[in-house]
């Protein structure tokens, strides 16, 4: 049985439970997700913060902090919530949001990270790691940080020299212009 937060109908949350489906009304403050959250001491509102903050719909300082950021979307919040918010989903939203408004991204390495994953992708239909790390360092202007692994990954196999490409990398770019579309029609 879920139990809501009496008396509390910010506008910020059922604009979250919208986007995502996620009732953070919902949230009675227990605490195990952040108990939980592998990142939590990285972040500077706790994931049980953010819910509430969320919940009195503080939009400036939930959108400007650092928490969704720092989420690695383990799910471990989600398996210890015993209201069954699926927190990775509102952490998603969040990142979005925050994006979209033009809030600043803490870390200065997710953008880019974010950008570089993205076109990997859509270049290759999946990750390629190797060119991943080196267009991820030059992006960051820091080209040859780990440079020394990469000899010791491929002598392992751990790494590709070449990319593999999906088969049907049509299907990917057609995936990728839908999204667009679709971000394109909500804006």
């Amino acid at each position: 049985m879920k139990v809501a937060v009496k008396g509390d109908t910010s506008s910020f949350a059922k604009e979250i439970e919208q986007a995502c489906g996620q009732d953070v009304l919902t949230c009675y403050q227990c605490r195990k997700c952040t108990m939980g959250c592998p990142m939590a001491f990285k972040m500077e509102l706790k994931v049980s913060e953010m819910m509430r903050a969320i919940q009195l719909g503080l939009r400036e300082e939930v959108l400007s902090a650092d928490t969704m950021w720092w989420c690695v979307s383990c799910e471990t919040c989600a398996t210890r919530c015993p209201q069954g918010i699926e927190i990775v989903e509102v952490m998603d939203v969040l990142r979005e949001k925050a994006f979209k408004e033009g809030y600043k991204i803490p870390l200065k390495t997710i953008e880019a990270f974010h950008k570089v994953f993205l076109d990997s992708v859509k270049s290759y239909g999946r990750l390629y790691e190797m060119g991943f790390a080196m267009d991820l360092n030059l992006k960051l202007r820091d080209p040859l940080k780990d440079a020394d692994l990469g000899p010791v990954m491929l002598s392992k196999g751990k790494l590709k020299l070449l990319p593999d490409k999906v088969k049907d990398l049509k299907s990917v770019k057609k995936l990728f212009e839908n999204v667009k579309k679709l971000e394109e029609s909500r804006a």
